[in-house]
């Protein structure tokens, strides 16, 4: 395999055969790459014959580019489900089989990849040190997981854990259009994305994956000592991982050296200039009566800029003392209402989060902001299960503001109302996911800093919304 993609599939210690299947090779001439992983629903006659036809269907429909990835990612699974239910029909052993699927397409030249995700597979994303789970699992243990109500360990130890209320085979005739999850991410140098099916996160807690994917190893070293910490762990189900590193180095930008200005020491220092005369009589001359010339028009040009600067002091002296003046009659006194309870609550969840990275709110409870929501977290994964983050009616700004210290911010179910900017941020590092802006004159609004003094060259691209929500 190349050296940014890895895949490997291991039977674990208890089953004897292997119901997944994985895919990791280069698609479009080698200017993307398809990694997948296909899990058979595990204790049911067939399921490696699901997770092959899917494995066949996807395959197939990326050995030709044709239209929008999304779109072509959602329809190679819609054929699987057709697929696996046709043979569910002609063949009565395999009634009830059944697959698990995700799958990711990654364009390393631009930076992004985008994924389509049924069941409780996962794709991750890790980036400087930090692990972001960014498919959602359909089971209701994994509900329970993402919303806070259970933590890993007991997710991980839980009866339920393996209960799926989606899969491919479940559903027949055309799948609804949230059957399947879609989504994209930024894909920046130096991250790596890990999709595994569930045998190895039941066995493996996230802590032990950083500790492997922050080693030195090459990606074929890693996806091993994933699968062996899996079977250390007791290895009850096949374990499968694929990863996908983007490999390009990080954009380096040199600044322009200053010209530095020798002074004389005494001794002359002369360059010639290309095609001078190295005889300087005439020119000598020349320079000396060109000089004389441009002394006097460079005095009066001074004389007019002292003038200017004196006019503007005097002006700008004037409007000071009147602004004083005034402000020692008027002193407008300026209230700032303290936070209710579910603001102050979900401020303090936000600050609280540097290690957890991951904040659920409770469905069905909007909250109303006073001032915005600071977000200087590395890495920040907001869970809104369909809450809606309302404005008060004496605020006006920003209901979240994103710092430049963020890397990742996933702002995810959430419905932003009554805001003059839904998100103001100062980088690029912000990703939506179900994010409905209501009654927001600007949905999202980059701000720049520029340094005072130094000259910026450029275009700035506005980006303009024109529909009330962001996802489709």
């Amino acid at each position: 395999m190349g050296e940014n993609y890895f895949g490997i599939t291991d039977p674990g210690k208890e089953r004897k055969n292997n119901e997944d299947r994985f895919i990791a090779e280069p698609i479009f001439e080698g200017d993307h790459i398809v990694a997948c992983v296909i899990d058979g629903v595990g204790g049911y006659a067939g399921g490696d014959v699901a997770a092959q036809l899917t494995s066949d269907a996807i395959l197939e429909h990326f050995n030709k580019r044709a239209g929008a990835l999304t779109t072509g990612m959602v329809a190679a699974l819609q054929d699987a489900n057709d697929r696996i239910v046709h043979e569910k029909g002609v063949n009565p052993q395999n009634e009830n089989m059944a697959c698990v699927v995700t799958l990711a397409v990654v364009d390393i030249e631009k930076n992004i990849f985008y994924y389509a995700h049924v069941g409780d597979t996962r794709l991750y994303l890790f980036r400087d040190g930090s692990l972001v789970k960014i498919t959602k699992d359909h089971s209701n243990v994994g509900f329970l997981e993402e919303s806070g109500r259970l933590s890993e360990s007991a997710a991980m130890q839980h009866p339920k854990r393996n209960e799926v209320n989606k899969a491919l085979g479940y559903e027949t005739g055309r799948l609804a259009n949230d059957f399947i999850d879609t989504g994209e991410s930024p894909f920046l140098p130096g991250d790596t994305i890990l999709i595994c099916s569930d045998g190895l996160t039941d066995m493996v807690s996230s802590n032990k994956v950083v500790s492997i994917l922050e080693g030195a190893d090459d990606l074929t070293v890693k996806g091993k000592l994933l699968v062996d910490a899996a079977n250390d762990a007791g290895g009850k189900d096949n374990v499968t991982v694929v990863l996908v590193r983007n490999d390009k180095a990080p954009a380096e930008h040199s600044l322009a050296r200053p010209v530095v200005v020798q002074k004389s020491t005494g001794q002359q220092n002369t360059t010639a200039l290309p095609g001078a005369d190295k005889k300087t009589g005439d020119n000598d001359d020349l320079a000396i009566q060109k000089a004389k010339g441009n002394n006097g028009v460079i005095a009066v040009l001074v004389i007019l800029c002292i003038l200017v600067i004196a006019i503007y002091t005097w002006k700008f002296y004037g409007d000071l003392v009147a602004s004083r003046r005034l402000a020692k009659t008027v002193q407008p006194v300026t209230t700032k209402k303290p936070k209710n309870d579910t603001e102050q609550k979900l401020s303090d969840s936000i600050n609280a989060s540097l290690q957890n990275r991951t904040v659920t709110l409770v469905a069905g409870t909007p909250i109303v902001l006073t001032d915005s929501l600071l977000i200087n977290n590395d890495t920040l994964h907001i869970i809104g299960n369909g809450v809606s983050i309302k404005s008060d009616t004496s605020f006006i700004g920003a209901a979240f503001v994103i710092g430049a210290s963020c890397k990742y911010i996933l702002l995810d179910s959430l419905s932003i109302e009554n805001f003059d900017v839904g998100v103001l941020l100062i980088n690029k590092g912000l990703h939506l996911r179900k994010v409905n802006f209501k009654n927001c004159r600007l949905p999202v609004q980059y701000k720049y800093h520029f340094p005072q003094g130094i000259a910026e060259y450029g275009l700035q691209v506005e980006t303009v919304y024109t529909t009330d929500s962001l996802h489709k």
